[in-house]
């Protein structure tokens, strides 16, 4: 799932400057990065694919701080520009940042001020939206980044509309994307916006990754505990619903046990967890039910009664906007691709427990449940397929 929203009127009026290309990306790496994110724009606009189809780009990297840059597994990178060379580049890409407690360079900040202000497009994948929300371009737009660091990423910079549902947003001239795989997704976007969907669709052959993905973050989420939230006193309602989730239950309930009225209780919560209480709580609904189809035999009536919803048409609803299949498809998809031997009297979970990541593949996307507190993200396979927005 993508969000793309229209520009506001001075962005999309902005002219590049003459200086810059707009074939020129430029990508800012930083010390203590991550490899994988910080390989994705290098792989997409840094190599010669003209053979299959794809358009050119002419790809700058540059160091965002003095080097050897540091990355995973102790390797050490020299980047061959540095921060001067964004002056030249129509793309500025930020593809991750090292810790979402530091604060990044100043020097990196007013060079990517600068490059918005002359017309580029700021791109930021993953924790890369810490960096441009530091530079102030993220204030007052939407924008996401990886579901673990949403919470963080919205109480740090409140004016940052984060939605931790997508894969990525495209808001005209400042893009984000969702963690590791997500990245990837963005930048096809890119080329798509660029040069049309034959030329992103021949990248994505290249790559052997899905021209497009269905679905957004939900299906990953670990919203149990967000991290910051262990010490506040909503910990202890948190941790409440999520054992009573059997039970029948809305926020304003949830608001009375935090001794909140329902607005008040709203605005803090959603400091905290980047996250709307009734969307949480839906959320968290969904995820026991999809543990109780994979696990037991309940008929999905009495899974909708397990899992706290009114009526089995209310779980079919939500269940099918958040994983674009009916309670009854994914129990029999899930089976149909379980071994027969692992299907024999599976315990009942409980609402703290999971029964893991599976490496199969499903049908629209869907993938089974990941554990809670231990949540494996963008490695379970995606299959190609139509996909919401653009």
């Amino acid at each position: 799932m993508s969000h793309d929203s229209t520009a506001a009127p001075e962005a999309a009026a902005r002219k590049l400057s003459g200086r810059r290309r707009k074939e020129i990306v430029a990508v800012l790496l930083f010390s203590g990065g991550p490899i994988f994110e910080s390989s994705i724009p290098l792989s997409v606009f840094g190599i010669d694919r003209q053979d299959a189809g794809v358009p050119r780009y002419r790809l700058l990297v540059c160091g965002g701080e003095e080097g050897p840059l540091r990355t995973t597994g102790g390797l050490e990178l020299t980047a061959p520009h540095g921060l001067e060379a964004i002056s030249r580049a129509g793309t500025v890409v930020v593809p991750a940042w090292r810790s979402i407690t530091a604060p990044p360079p100043e020097e990196a900040l007013d060079a990517l001020r600068r490059a918005h202000e002359e017309g580029a497009r700021i791109v930021g994948l993953c924790t890369g939206a810490f960096v441009l929300a530091a530079a102030g371009l993220l204030d007052g737009r939407p924008a996401t980044t990886h579901w673990m660091y949403a919470p963080t990423l919205a109480k740090r910079y409140p004016s940052v509309h984060v939605d931790p549902r997508e894969l990525f947003v495209d808001d005209g001239d400042v893009l984000t994307s969702a963690g590791t795989a997500a990245g990837i997704d963005l930048c096809l976007h890119i080329v798509r916006t660029d040069h049309g969907n034959e030329a992103a669709g021949a990248l994505a052959r290249r790559l052997v990754v899905p021209p497009r993905r269905s679905g957004g973050q939900e299906r990953y989420l670990d919203r149990s505990l967000p991290e910051e939230i262990g010490a506040d006193p909503l910990a202890e309602v948190v941790a409440w619903a999520l054992e009573h989730l059997h039970e029948q239950f809305d926020v304003e309930t949830l608001a009375a046990r935090a001794y909140m009225s329902r607005r008040t209780f709203d605005r803090r919560f959603r400091s905290l967890t980047g996250s709307a209480p009734l969307q949480w709580l839906i959320t968290q609904r969904v995820l026991q039910a999809q543990r109780l189809l994979e696990t037991s035999d309940y008929s999905v009536d009495e899974v909708a009664g397990r899992c706290g919803f009114r009526s089995p048409v209310a779980l079919r609803g939500h269940f099918r906007r958040q994983l674009g299949s009916s309670p009854a498809a994914y129990r029999a998809a899930y089976r149909a691709r379980r071994p027969q031997s692992d299907r024999a009297e599976a315990p009942e979970p409980s609402p703290l427990q999971s029964t893991g990541p599976l490496s199969v593949q499903y049908p629209e996307g869907v993938l089974p449940m990941q554990t809670r507190r231990t949540a494996t993200v963008g490695l379970s396979p995606s299959l190609p397929g139509p996909r919401t927005g653009s």
